[in-house]
Parts: C-alpha cells; structure tokens; sequence
C-alpha cells in the first residue's frame, strides 16, 4: 500500500483524492540533507523542531519551468521526473545521492517537476540555504573544524597567520601599474608602453588575443593590435590574469604538483567562466576569466608556507585535508590586499559554495560556482554533486538556460575553443 493512502480516503464516499499531507521530518533525515547537514547542532535541532513535510499523490506537477519561488524543494520519498526547455528528462529517487540535494534552489525553477509515484517533499525557505556573511572583519579568519585538531600542519599555519607572518603573494609590478594607469584614462598607446615592459606578458597577450575567443579574420602581430582589437579594460584583465602563472611556483616536488594542478584546475575553470560569460551575456566576459583565475589562490601562500617545513612535517594527507579550509579566506585577504573589487574578494570564500545566493542578479560568484560545476562534468565525483538546473546561479540565467543535456553540448561545442585558450593562456 502506498504511503500516502491514508491521507487519500474520502470519508464520505471512500473513494482516493486528490490531496495533500503534513508528516513532521526526522533528525535522522535532515542529516543526509545537503547543506542542511553542515549546520551547527543547535541550529540543526531548531530547525528539525519547525519542520514539516508535504505528501502528493502521483501524477503531481510540483513546480514548473520558469515558476518563480523562494523555497528549495528536497525529495524525501518516491520519486520525480524532471524535464528541461529541451524536453530532455531524467528521473531522481529518493535515497539517492542525487535526493541528498535539493531539487531546485534558485529565484525561479529551471525544470517541470512531476511525481512519478507518490512523494514526500520538504520545503524550505531559501533564505536557509546559503550563510550570508554581514560582518566583513571575520571573513578572513580561519576556523578549523574540530575533526582536523589534530593536523599538525593547518595548527601550525593556523598560529603563523593568526599572528600575521604570513607572507602574502604581490601582485607583479606590470598588473599594478596598468591598472593605475587605466584608472587615469590613459589611451592605448600608453598601455602598449606599460605592457612591453614585459616582453614574455606582451607575447601571451597577443598569443590571447589571436586565440577562438577573440574571432578576427586579421591576426594581431603586435602589441597595439592586440591591444586595439580587444579593449583597455580587457587588456587590463589579461595582463593580471597572465601575470597571476608566475605566483604558482615552488622548489618542492610535493607543493609543485599541488600547484601545478590548481594552476591547470584554475586556467580550466576560468576558460569557462568566459564561455559561459559570453553565452550568457550578462556578466563581462574578461573579468569572468579573470574570476576563475583567483578563485583558488588563497591555497598559494598555504602551500608556500607547507613548503618551507621539514618534509617530515606533514603528509599529503594533513595539506589535502587542510585545504577546503584555508584557500577562502586566504584568497580573500589576499584580493582585499590587491585592492581587488568587492565582487571579486568574496569569490574564493563561495566558489564552492553551490547554494550562495549573494545577489538578485547573475554575478561573478554564480559564474565561477557554474564553471566550477562544469569542470566536474564527467568526472566520477559528479555523482557526488547537485544537478547544474538545481543551483541557485542556474535560476539567474536569462534567454539561456542549462540542463545536464545542455551543459553536455554546450562543453562539446566549446571543447576546441576551450583547449586553444588554454594553450594560449599557458606559459
């Protein structure tokens, strides 16, 4: 007998209805919810005390694409059926990985959802979903898990920052003086001026500007060209951006294979960051590129820092359990320093942050939190994460939308452009 049958029986006549039942939701539940799980315990029993499931029968369409909402749904029981713009579908269980997630999150909804069977819903209020961070002076501050008390090597770091003898990466020279110069309206000859101080940055910046995302019939031969053809301000991003290679360096084997990989992770994701940027049309496709790039450099100075440690000091194991939890608000300092934007600081600390939800409109974040997303497809741990439509950047999109078929095309498509920027971008 089905679940919901006792909820169904019409008293009068004892015939099934079509209704709708309130059954409270279990501690034990919550606790395999994503982000729900990561509360504090106090903030988890509270919020276990106010809670309340919905039950509907099959053949129930839950919500609809482009429905506006301000919840986020999660599949408790039975199971769903989702359809995209395309009319591509895929169906979702409950007591999956996939269920652990919510089905959708964002302003409005991505996908038709209907019950295949009967199903429990939780509804919950989005405003839940992501920690939003009102006191800036704390957003830098490490906070070690209990679990990792015993990792020597984050205790260590964690001392040698808290009285701030962390040495900070500089921004190159080059970086800082075009930016000022462009901050006083400066033409391009005179950018041309400041970027062939560096012949190896002036070089890339060609190299970029003849790649796939800038589509000229005439090849840039110089620097003005390249410069002329692309923008001051785009100009500016790149140079940063081609500047930012020469920080991920180390003498050590261990640290430089963990910085070469965030380095290549980093080009990766900030090639898609100006693809999805470009697509979209909503956010400037160069400081997209740009918002990739830095979006793990707070893992830097950290591993730096692991470097300059006896060998026997730390294991791989102790730098990738330390990771996750020093890259954001390292990255972050390290950009306020910079004199970075505020849009731009806050992205390492919610680059992998699939539920923040830091503005009304598509911005930095959500296309940095979207590549990231996308870098993973095809990847084992993908079965691991939340589907691209139930995120609350998806919902952000306008005139575009992403499904799991969508987001396969649309890599597929991209995949040479893709790969030539990324020589183009690598020294």
């Amino acid at each position: 007998m089905s679940f919901l049958n006792s909820f169904l029986k019409d008293k009068k006549s004892g015939s099934s209805t079509r209704s709708l039942a309130i059954e409270p939701v279990s501690m034990d539940t919550l606790k395999t919810l994503i982000p729900i799980r990561n509360f504090s315990s106090e903030k988890l029993d509270a919020f276990a005390n106010n809670q309340l499931s919905e039950v509907f029968p099959e053949k129930s369409v839950l919500f609809t694409i482009g429905q506006e909402t301000d919840s986020a749904l999660y599949l408790l029981e039975g199971s769903i059926v989702l359809s995209d713009n395309s009319k591509k579908s895929y169906e979702i269980e409950a007591g999956t990985t996939k269920a652990k997630f919510p089905l959708c999150s964002g302003s409005k909804h991505t996908t038709t959802a209907i019950a295949k069977t009967d199903v429990r819903i939780l509804r919950v209020s989005q405003k839940i979903m992501s920690s939003h961070k009102t006191d800036t002076s704390h957003l830098s501050e490490l906070n070690i898990p209990v679990e990792l008390a015993d990792n020597r090597l984050l205790q260590t770091f964690s001392q040698h920052y808290l009285h701030e003898e962390l040495e900070i990466p500089t921004l190159p020279d080059i970086a800082i003086k075009l930016r000022k110069a462009i901050l006083n309206d400066i033409g391009i000859a005179e950018a041309v001026k400041i970027i062939q101080m560096d012949p190896v940055i002036s070089a890339k910046l060609i190299e970029v500007a003849n790649c796939p995302l800038y589509i000229s019939n005439t090849p840039a031969k110089s620097c003005f060209t390249a410069v002329n053809r692309i923008g001051l301000n785009a100009a500016r991003n790149l140079v940063v951006s081609l500047s930012l290679h020469h920080i991920f360096k180390s003498q050590s084997p261990l640290i430089k294979k963990h910085l070469d990989a965030i380095w290549k992770q980093s080009l990766y994701i900030s090639t898609l960051c100006y693809v999805l940027a470009a697509v979209s049309k909503q956010v400037d496709p160069e400081q997209a590129l740009l918002a990739g790039l830095v979006c793990d450099i707070g893992a830097v100075p950290f591993l730096n820092f692991a470097a300059n440690l006896p060998k026997d000091y730390h294991t791989e194991s102790d730098i990738l359990q330390a990771l996750p939890i020093v890259k954001g608000p390292i990255g972050y300092k390290i950009l306020r320093d910079w004199g970075f934007s505020e849009e731009f600081i806050n992205i390492p600390l919610d680059s992998e942050n699939w539920y923040q939800n830091s503005s009304e409109t598509l911005n930095l974040t959500d296309i940095v939190v979207l590549s990231r997303l996308h870098s993973k497809i095809g990847k084992a741990e993908m079965s691991e994460l939340p589907a691209v439509t139930s995120i609350p950047a998806a919902s952000k999109l306008k005139d575009f939308s992403l499904s799991p078929e969508l987001s396969l095309n649309l890599l597929y498509e991209a995949k040479a452009q893709i790969q030539q920027t990324l020589k183009a971008l690598s020294f």
